[in-house]
């Protein structure tokens, strides 16, 4: 059997001890009613029980989902070249105001200067 496979029957495992635990603490609480006594808390074993259940689901959610990205900014950015990564093209600007102050600009005909 493959890891995943035994992470899924673990799994599976989980949900159905979790759901035991439930039953179980509704049980409980039934006969404390029946019994005519004051319900204080979950006995511990049922408490044991649903924490090793939850921990045991979380774990294998965990190994089943994906592959996890690295959290450090540099492991995405260690493969690019030092060219792509000044490489912003949301930055370009084209028409701006700064080619009229070069010495060799010339206006084009279609552009209409207005004074006022």
């Amino acid at each position: 059997m493959s890891l995943k496979t035994v992470n899924k029957v673990f799994l599976f495992v989980g949900f159905v001890s979790l759901i035991h635990a439930a039953f179980s603490a509704a049980q409980h609480r039934s006969y404390l009613r029946q019994t005519s006594q004051e319900s204080t808390s979950i006995p511990l074993d049922i408490l044991i029980q649903t924490l090793v259940s939850l921990v045991i689901i979380i774990y294998n959610i965990v190994q089943i989902v994906a592959e996890f990205k690295e959290i450090r900014a540099n492991a995405e950015l260690q493969e690019k070249s030092w060219e792509t990564l000044s490489n912003l093209q949301s930055f370009y600007i084209f028409n701006h105001r700064g080619k009229s102050l070069h010495p060799s600009y010339v206006p084009p005909i279609n552009e209409r200067v207005d004074e006022f």
